[in-house]
């Protein structure tokens, strides 16, 4: 077997451990440090894992059936194994197309009984479908003893919930919920998925804590806002790649071929895409300050990336900015952002740690008093992806 070639890794033990015919299997959530809305255009990102899970268990099933089950939502699903799948737009979508994404590749599955629990907040922007599939996929390939790269691991569940789900996501979320280690960040080139594994824990970073606000305002990328700040990407992409055919994407194009397409491309196309060169730009700048172990560095490309989130990609809302604008005036605080797909979701903070408590009680009163909601706020460390890990400790806490 090759390296980074699984079967599956068994997650944490469950109450239903102490039937033998009952298989689990965990994956984490992600937050991305920076990197936004670059990797369906051949860009760089870099995310890190983090230690919420979402838990696939497998039994075998002695009906002639695929039956999904979760502790999360009340809807099930049976799937006669004679059946084609399709979609019926429910939570259930991202494990049947999972299945389905594996059978298109002429796996042969069993029938089975998978039931689906975990704690990765919905519509926040950690990536809660992401860790479903994965462990899903995990589940299903130990249930048919079959082995797949992590490549190969995020490139079905990219696919199903790209093609079976109808969103439109890049492969950041599947992949760093794979292959993630524990205390790094991952550099991903999405295009040609070549990844780097970045220690946190190198000079004053080591001294510094990753700090989630979840603003509480919820999102969906299945929906059309980011859809449409797709297009709007993709038809900016096609008239620099007209311009210039020898660039591929914008994850190989400069500020210098786009502005030189400017007058061909409609201005809403044309900031998107300059947020997206932009961003690739402080992903390779915030890579040198993670090696350097400066967190004052990386926390100042955070910041710019939200701006430019902001106010080029337009994918924030009154809730998130203010969630950035006031983490920058309290002590401690080195960068914040948006992070996941927009819209909604959360912010993500480097903080040094003798302030990260104080920081968070102060945070989330003052979200309180503007807004009258509780934002949930976590301080996280980086864990291990899906396929790497043996345990999880216990490295997310509510603050």
């Amino acid at each position: 077997m090759p390296p980074d070639s699984v079967i599956a890794t068994a997650g944490p033990s469950s109450r239903k451990a102490n039937l033998p015919s009952v298989r689990e299997y965990s994956a984490p959530a992600r937050v991305n440090l920076i990197g936004e809305h670059t990797d369906y255009t051949g860009g760089l990102v870099l995310p890190m894992a983090i230690p919420f899970q979402s838990v696939a268990s497998i039994t075998p099933n002695h009906q002639p059936a695929y039956e999904f089950s979760s502790d999360l939502f009340p809807a099930q699903r049976v799937l006669p194994v004679t059946e084609t799948a399709s979609r019926i737009g429910d939570w259930s979508d991202y494990c049947v197309g999972v299945l389905q994404q594996l059978r298109n590749r002429g796996i042969e599955i069993p029938p089975f009984c998978l039931g689906i629990r975990g704690d990765v907040p919905v519509g926040a922007g950690l990536s809660s479908s992401a860790s479903i599939e994965i462990a899903t996929a995990l589940a299903l390939l130990a249930h048919t003893a079959t082995t797949l790269s992590v490549e190969e691991i995020a490139i079905v569940c990219q696919r199903a919930e790209n093609d079976f789900v109808g969103s439109p996501c890049g492969i950041m979320d599947q992949f760093v919920v794979a292959a993630a280690e524990a205390g790094h960040a991952l550099l991903l080139h999405t295009d040609n998925l070549h990844y780097e594994l970045l220690s946190l824990r190198k000079g004053r970073l080591a001294d510094a804590r990753v700090v989630i606000a979840n603003s509480m305002v919820k999102h969906s990328i299945a929906g059309g806002d980011y859809g449409l700040r797709r297009r709007e990407v993709e038809t900016g992409q096609a008239a620099l790649k007209d311009r210039f055919p020898q660039v591929p994407d914008l994850g190989h194009a400069d500020m210098e071929k786009l502005m030189a397409c400017q007058r061909s491309i409609a201005p809403e196309s044309f900031l998107r895409c300059r947020h997206i060169i932009s961003e690739n730009n402080r992903v390779r700048e915030a890579k040198a300050a993670i090696l350097a172990g400066d967190p004052e560095r990386l926390g100042n490309l955070m910041t710019l990336s939200h701006v430019s989130q902001r106010d080029d990609f337009a994918c924030s809302c009154e809730e998130i900015d203010f969630l950035v604008d006031q983490a920058l005036q309290l002590p401690g605080c080195y960068g914040a952002r948006l992070t996941g797909g927009g819209f909604g979701g959360c912010t993500v903070n480097l903080v040094s740690s003798e302030r990260a408590e104080s920081f968070a009680v102060s945070l989330r009163r003052l979200y309180h008093e503007r807004f009258q909601l509780d934002a949930p706020i976590f301080l996280c460390e980086a864990v291990a992806g899906a396929v790497r890990q043996k345990e999880n400790p216990a490295s997310v806490r509510r603050a």
